[in-house]
């Protein structure tokens, strides 16, 4: 297979194939607690966790180990496995929990594989080589391995040609809990006046796979972790578009904070981030009695037309 092929046939990759297998069971798994209902529970203080969270982790687990014994794995619902190892697969079994718990449908299974080659740095990435997101709920299987370029269900993808932030657009995310200590609803505000708008629809890895297919022109957001994003950042790598932190230096898998685009709109993106924290050009937000202001008005306004 060569890079310009449009075309993939899943046994050519060397993890993504096999692990694209693994996925899409984990995602049927999925389906079937999604269709009969959901039983959940929570970690924290509005941090849901499902039944079939565990499940699902528990079936890729088991499937993982079997075929790569020497790997380790990171899972989202606690799995810690051979970290030593220079292969890691970040797991997400089931990312878009609160969605898939209230019955909205966008979730997914996210695997993502890091190399790490002997005498990285503990404190280093390795390299992202191969990725694998599944949407269960529309049969997308989204495929990427290193140098072998992006697939959703076996066609070649690639990020969009948006040229311009106004044509543009983007997708955000907010923490499930303490969000009262999260300002990106302030980003949030700023990016949807300079764009063709802003989508929230619950999934890290959906984002960064919609990114990748050009269905989005970029995505933001702060404080993730390794599992939701490292399948992610590589589709939308491969795919030809670019991912660092907010303020342009390179992303890290700690997912502190991501940045992804077309590449063709990220120093614009970037620009907006430096301004925004500067406190530049800013659009104040109306206040809730700022807003009751202008609605009263407006009611006065309309009576005596």
């Amino acid at each position: 297979m060569s890079a310009a092929d449009d075309s993939l046939e899943t046994g050519n990759l060397v993890h993504a194939g096999p692990a694209a297998a693994m996925a899409r069971e984990a995602g049927a798994l999925l389906r079937q607690h999604y269709q009969r209902g959901v039983v959940t529970e929570y970690k924290g203080e509005v941090d849901l966790v499902t039944v079939a969270d565990r499940e699902s982790e528990k079936l890729l687990v088991e499937r993982l180990h079997a075929r790569w014994p020497d790997y380790g794995i990171l899972g989202e619902e606690g799995t810690r496995k051979h970290m030593e190892c220079e292969y890691r697969w970040y797991i997400d079994p089931l990312d878009g929990t609160t969605n898939f718990a209230h019955g909205f449908p966008a979730f997914c299974v996210s695997m993502g594989l890091e190399h790490r080659r002997p005498g990285t740095p503990t404190d280093a990435d390795g390299e992202l080589v191969a990725a694998v997101i599944y949407d269960p709920l529309r049969d997308e299987m989204f495929l990427a391995e290193k140098g072998r370029g992006a697939y959703l269900n076996g066609r070649r993808i690639h990020v969009s040609s948006t040229a311009t932030m106004a044509e543009s657009l983007i997708a955000t995310g907010f923490p499930s809990r303490k969000r009262h200590g999260n300002p990106n609803v302030h980003f949030y505000h700023e990016v949807t006046l300079r764009s063709h708008g802003v989508r929230r629809a619950g999934s890290a890895a959906l984002d960064l796979a919609y990114t990748a297919c050009g269905r989005l022109d970029g995505y933001w957001e702060f404080k993730l972790n390794p599992w939701d994003t490292a399948a992610g950042v590589l589709l939308v790598r491969e795919a030809g578009g670019t991912v660092t932190y907010i303020d342009g230096s390179p992303f890290r898998l700690e997912s502190a904070e991501v940045l992804a685009s077309n590449g063709i709109i990220h120093a614009s993106l970037i620009h907006l981030f430096e301004d925004m924290f500067a406190g530049r050009d800013l659009e104040p937000i109306p206040t809730p009695q700022e807003f009751a202001a202008m609605r009263k008005d407006d009611k006065v306004s309309t009576q005596i037309r």
